[in-house]
């Protein structure tokens, strides 16, 4: 267990904003979540954060942060067809992936190298290439901030959506979450239509199997994404907007190549990043603060940005988004 003042946050935001938390308490089990939130959970204001991949703090936190370091793998069932994996919070994202990918395990390959840790999945139903964490969540293993009580939360009862959960809605700063179990296939199952994926499997002349698509869904990535380290990024900083059929055959009339999948019956997903792109953002630089040359989607901090600067800029982009398409974009990434 960890109990700091004045604690910097730099290496727990990936924007690369050097902020300090005036509490920085970070935990290996429930019994010492517990035992912690006994003692600060009427701190105010009162922060838990995972790996800082979604969040741009504006200023110092003054309050309290609270940080999951909860490990480790379990086994807690299988099927001739399927297997129940337990998984600390507390664990690196794409730990886990590699981990399902190396045991032949099917349903997360797709998800691989989003930053972020595994408690962070289950809230914000991280997603890419045509999957979703939802599709591979069974339980979701909580402790009760207000009587420190434990619940499991059902796939169904953790009411997901695109990009959201109950624990960005109702339930939103009542739980923490400590575990979260997933269940993999272990019968073969490939999404590989999303995207490039098949396409680039065919050009590097690769089999399909579980660590080619994971491979190559990180080569993609790669070619995309700035490192954090490298430029203060957030990735996605905008969530694809859904619009209404009508809206969407309007657009397609003015726009007949523009990009798009089914959300549901009635809704259509077209990629922000297109959007952007189109109102001549992608690299363009403001001051400190920009929008990357290879993804449209992603502002980054180009060294000593203020979380003003990134606000700013995006700012201007769902403007810009609004004056010509009519859509309005909206932050994946929370301010803080």
């Amino acid at each position: 267990m960890k109990d700091y003042r004045d604690y910097s946050l730099l290496s727990y935001n990936t924007f690369g904003m050097d902020v300090k938390a005036s509490r920085f308490l970070e935990y290996t089990s429930v019994d010492e979540l517990v035992m912690l939130l006994s003692e600060c959970r009427n701190d105010k204001p009162f922060l838990h954060i995972g790996g800082g991949s979604n969040l741009l703090f504006t200023s110092d936190f003054k309050g309290t942060v609270l940080h999951s370091a909860i490990k480790g793998f379990e086994i807690v069932g299988e099927t001739d067809s399927y297997v129940d994996i337990k998984v600390g919070a507390g664990e690196v994202w794409d730990n886990f992936v590699e981990y399902t990918v190396c045991n032949g395990l099917y349903g997360a390959e797709n998800l691989s190298i989003i930053p972020g840790e595994v408690g962070a999945s289950a809230v914000q139903n991280i997603g890419a290439y045509g999957v979703e964490v939802k599709d591979i969540i069974n339980t979701v293993h909580a402790l009760c901030i207000e009587d420190l009580s434990s619940k499991d939360f059902t796939n169904e009862e953790c009411c997901y959506s695109y990009r959201n959960s109950i624990f960005k809605g109702d339930v939103k700063g009542k739980y923490i979450v400590t575990y979260v179990t997933y269940r993999l296939s272990k019968i073969e199952n490939y999404h590989i239509r999303y995207g490039n994926i098949s396409l680039e499997l065919e050009k590097k002349g690769l089999a399909l199997s579980l660590h080619n698509v994971r491979n190559v869904i990180i080569d993609v990535r790669h070619s995309k994404l700035p490192e954090p380290s490298v430029l203060g990024n957030a990735g996605s900083f905008f969530m694809n907007p859904v619009v209404g059929v009508e809206k969407f055959d309007e657009l397609l009339a003015l726009y007949p190549d523009m990009p798009h999948y089914p959300f549901d019956e009635n809704r259509i997903k077209i990629p922000a990043g297109w959007l952007i792109d189109k109102c001549g953002w992608k690299g363009k630089r403001v001051g400190l603060a920009g929008v990357y040359e290879k993804q449209a989607l992603v502002l980054v901090n180009y060294g000593g940005a203020t979380a003003g600067n990134i606000i700013g800029l995006a700012d201007e982009i769902i403007k810009s988004v609004e004056n010509r398409f009519g859509v309005t974009l909206l932050p994946e990434v929370n301010y803080i």
